[in-house]
């Protein structure tokens, strides 16, 4: 009789994450809570089409265009010593990532100011040089023009072990609300249409 493969190889096989992976997970950054939603097994295994389809978040009110089945994730982040519980949603692709993080503030000012923290954190992640920064447009949502809102713009590129990389960024605050909105991948496999797919899509509710 074959032997009972160990629990060990059993979690392997079924794509469990480890103790030592849980462990782990409690002190991720930004850029590690989108890697830890692919690397705990939340995804499966990844296609290389795109299969666009509208998505409504139910921690937060905004709506996008996913190219994939996305999963979420919550995890306490410090962003410049404003510490906030995080919602991120996102999907791969090839190994690029789109990506959705949300979080709430205690008030409009500490909203604005850690658009700051979160692009400097993701940048920083990957090494990355900022080519381009502006003061984006926000979201078009119902009572926008009532609402204290700010946004940041930007593309980057940066290396991880070895492979030039390609981030572009749309950070927003939308009153005591902050959102990230993420494209990460390499730089030879990120596409203008893709790209602008999930970014135009992104709206608020």
């Amino acid at each position: 009789m074959a032997a009972r493969p160990s629990h060990a190889a059993m979690a392997k096989l079924q794509h469990v994450p480890s103790p030592a992976t849980i462990a782990a997970m409690r002190t991720l950054t930004i850029q590690t809570i989108l890697a830890c939603v692919i690397a705990a097994g939340a995804l499966t295994a990844c296609s290389p089409k795109f299969n666009w389809r509208d998505y409504v978040s139910q921690d937060a009110p905004y709506r996008v265009m996913f190219p994939d089945k996305p999963v979420s994730h919550t995890r306490t982040i410090d962003l410049n010593g404003l510490k906030v519980e995080m919602t991120m949603t996102a999907a791969q692709i090839d190994g690029t990532m789109f990506a959705v993080g949300t979080a709430e503030a205690p008030d409009a000012d500490q909203a604005e100011a850690a658009l700051g923290a979160m692009k400097t954190a993701l940048v920083r992640n990957i090494g990355a040089t900022i080519k381009s920064e502006k003061s984006g447009k926000t979201s078009s949502a119902a009572g926008a023009s009532a609402a204290r809102s700010a946004a940041i713009d930007i593309e980057a590129s940066g290396n991880q072990n070895g492979t030039p990389m390609r981030l572009v960024g749309h950070f927003e605050s939308r009153n005591k609300r902050i959102y990230q909105v993420v494209v990460m991948g390499k730089e030879t496999d990120l596409s203008k249409e893709n790209v602008e797919q999930f970014m135009s899509s992104f709206r608020l509710q």
